[in-house]
């Protein structure tokens, strides 16, 4: 198939390439390489792509409309992979902008792609914080996510009802995944692992927030290209016949769905800073803080449904994740 992967510099974006490509679909790649974090390693990724002749690279802004409009009409996508966004929950409340730009208008570029291409299946990036405020765990697609506590999941909650809309009114097949914090080799600085590692291998505090009293549905990277190259084929129909009040994903309409994507498997956060301490062999200097703005408890994914149509669980174990991690990070930085 012809693929367009959104955010193919990025940590997903780059996995789910480098799996697709060596299945031998024809790839097209765009990101605008944003200096949201350090761009030699979005650069190092996208060279790691090079050794294959059926990835092209280009330099794109999802918010440049008519650039994006010359990209679908020069092409004929099978399937779109739309994973590209600003991400990151604490910076959106320094930097909103971004957030509206990429996330908004750069999601609304996509969708009128897939529109005016009537591309077969639109996969797009979503997540787990779109649960926001909501006490109920697992979390699950039906449940309400109408309390979101950071501008990150406004916005993702926004491209899923954005997604729906365009599903009703054009009939394009369309699938969010749910991404439950996300890890492993070639990972974003931002994120936790990543800072911790640098931290306890450099010998500084790292911080911990809520005084360590936070779990996380940590899933390795593996498992979500796993998940995310299965549901490809995984096209929604729609249900016509269900009555216009039935919006939950799983009885709508339009040809739309969501899942959960996660280990379905919480992971409370001092144990995942004792897996990186056994990696390392080195011990951590916590410094632990007060709870964070825009952060929530615990994450933990009720993953069942997407089970039910890949019929695939993910197979890695924390302490083995963490560890290929801390190689890939040491080899990476010599260190």
């Amino acid at each position: 198939m012809n693929i367009l992967i959104t955010g193919m510099a990025g940590f997903i974006g780059h996995a789910v390439a480098r799996r697709l490509a060596r299945e031998g679909h024809a790839i097209v790649g765009i990101d605008n390489l944003n200096d949201y974090y350090d761009i030699t390693l979005k650069q190092a990724r996208l060279a790691d792509l090079d050794a294959f002749d059926n990835v092209r690279f280009e330099r794109i802004d999802l918010a440049d409309g008519e650039a994006m409009q010359r990209l679908f009409a020069a092409e004929r996508f099978d399937r779109v992979v739309h994973l590209a966004a600003q991400a990151g929950v604490r910076y959106s409340l320094d930097n909103p902008h971004a957030y509206v730009q990429s996330n908004l208008v750069g999601h609304l570029n996509v969708l009128e792609g897939c529109r005016h291409q009537q591309v077969g299946h639109l996969v797009y990036a979503s997540s787990s914080s779109v649960y926001g405020m909501n006490p109920k765990v697992p979390f699950d697609t039906r449940d309400p996510v109408d309390h979101p506590i950071s501008l990150y999941a406004a916005t993702k909650k926004s491209n899923e009802l954005m997604g729906h809309t365009y599903a009703h009114l054009y009939g394009i097949p369309m699938t969010g995944l749910r991404f439950f914090t996300v890890y492993g080799p070639w990972g974003r600085p931002d994120m936790a692992l990543f800072k911790f590692t640098r931290a306890i291998l450099e010998g500084q505090p790292l911080p911990v927030y809520n005084h360590g009293e936070l779990s996380r549905d940590f899933t390795y990277i593996d498992d979500i290209v796993e998940g995310v190259v299965r549901i490809l084929d995984v096209v929604p129909t729609g249900h016509p016949e269900w009555p216009q009040e039935a919006t939950t994903p799983d009885t709508a309409r339009a040809p739309f769905t969501l899942y959960n994507i996660g280990n379905g498997s919480p992971v409370a956060l001092m144990d995942f800073i004792r897996a990186i301490e056994r990696a390392t062999g080195k011990t951590a200097l916590c410094d632990f803080q007060p709870m964070q703005a825009g952060d929530v408890v615990q994450t933990w994914a009720d993953t069942e449904a997407l089970f039910e149509v890949t019929g695939y669980r993910p197979q890695m174990s924390v302490d083995e994740g963490v560890s290929r991690f801390v190689d890939w990070y040491r080899d990476f930085y010599q260190c």
